[in-house]
């Protein structure tokens, strides 16, 4: 056997290891040798992102990924959020409305309201300090069907005379309404001394009544202000009715009342009768009645303002319309000042403001010239908180 070469291993070119080194260099052909494929490493550009150290050198957490987008509302997601602002809109819509409507239905009703000729030419007194309203109601039966005749018991007499007259003075000082007993003794322009002071509307209107008080008092008229039977009952049914506190039972079948003593009550036909009933009053007689008559104008104004009459929608239309059938206002007198005499009605009650009857000396009825002077020029100089008690009294007798 030949020697085999030290090393133990094969001589290369051994014909039984050609399958593994080949032939003069050559590589053996097929598959049996072929090398496996080697993996392919990652590129070496690609590389983590930097940890960021903060001052302290300590690891800052990776920033997070931006939170997904969020899911649209469902239907009933979007409703709880609508219903608030939907509630909302509705409620300041409600409120326009609401204020739309106290405001439209007074002027609506002034546009109703009957105007007058209630001021002479020419020898009036000067501008004074306030503002003074005369108001008259009268007894014209015109307004009235035959039935509201018989069941207000006002007659059928004919004519026009003013059942009621009073002077109502606003200025610097309390609120004053004195009233001026319609049998007064006066003298009427045209028509001479010794006439009743209501004669004069009827001998000339709202213009010579004007004139007649202007004339006997010095103090100036500044609006005017009439009121009839039936809207004088309309307007104090319009508020739910009045109070009324007759210090003695009145029991008068002309006037249609029958109350007792005391504080009560009653709607507007029992409120006319007893602002008109004089011959239960044997004390005081017509002096008595005025001062009725300024209680029941007190009480309309208490009801007026109260806030029952804004809240109420049918309240608030009926007392609107209501006085604007009641009463007739002089030319020229404006709605801003018509206010202002509704309100100042209500402030005459004797805690905020001063309810007087013209000093008088006797039933007849002749005026107590030094002291009803003394009270014309408190009012003519508007300085009604001057007035003591002794001169601002129901009746007008000095106490």
């Amino acid at each position: 056997m030949a020697d085999r070469p030290q090393g133990g291993g094969p001589e290369k070119g051994t014909p039984e290891y050609n399958w593994l080194y080949g032939s003069k260099g050559q590589q053996p052909a097929g598959d049996e040798t072929r090398a496996v494929p080697q993996q392919s490493r990652p590129d070496e550009t690609q590389r983590l992102p930097a940890v960021r150290r903060d001052a302290r050198g300590q690891d800052s957490p990776r920033p997070t990924s931006p939170p997904p987008p969020k899911k649209p509302l469902s239907s009933s997601s979007k409703g709880k959020g609508w219903r608030p602002t939907f509630r909302f809109t509705w409620l300041w819509a409600v409120l326009v409305l609401w204020l739309v409507f106290l405001i439209a239905i007074p002027l609506w009703a002034w546009s109703k309201v009957d105007k007058v000729e209630a001021f002479p030419t020419g020898g009036r007194p000067d501008d004074q300090p306030g503002t003074t309203y005369l108001m008259v109601g009268s007894d014209s039966r015109e307004d009235l069907s035959a039935a509201e005749r018989k069941e207000l018991g006002t007659g059928d007499a004919s004519g026009q005379r003013t059942d009621s007259i009073m002077v109502l003075h606003t200025g610097a000082g309390p609120n004053l309404l004195m009233s001026i007993p319609r049998d007064s003794l006066v003298e009427i322009p045209g028509y001479g001394s010794g006439q009743k002071i209501n004669a004069a509307y009827a001998f000339g209107g709202p213009r010579l009544l004007v004139k007649t008080v202007e004339n006997e008092t010095g103090i100036k008229i500044d609006h005017f202000v009439e009121v009839g039977f039936g809207g004088f009952v309309d307007l104090v049914d319009s508020v739910g009715g009045i109070e009324v506190c007759p210090p003695f039972a009145m029991d008068d079948p002309l006037a249609k009342i029958d109350l007792k003593k005391g504080c009560q009550e009653v709607d507007g036909p029992t409120a006319l009768g007893y602002a008109r009933s004089r011959k239960t009053d044997e004390k005081y007689g017509d002096l008595g009645r005025a001062q009725r008559q300024r209680e029941v104008v007190s009480a309309i104004g208490h009801e007026a303002v109260s806030p029952w009459s804004i809240i109420n929608p049918v309240r608030y239309y009926k007392l609107n319309m209501a006085g604007a059938s009641a009463v007739r206002v002089s030319e020229g007198t404006s709605p801003f000042a018509i206010a202002q005499w509704a309100l100042a009605m209500t402030r005459v009650d004797g805690e905020n403001g001063l309810t007087c009857g013209v000093p008088v000396v006797d039933f007849a009825v002749n005026w107590d010239e030094e002291r009803s002077q003394q009270m014309f020029t408190y009012i003519i100089e508007d300085d009604t908180s001057s007035i003591p008690t002794s001169l601002c009294t129901p009746e007008g007798f000095p106490r």
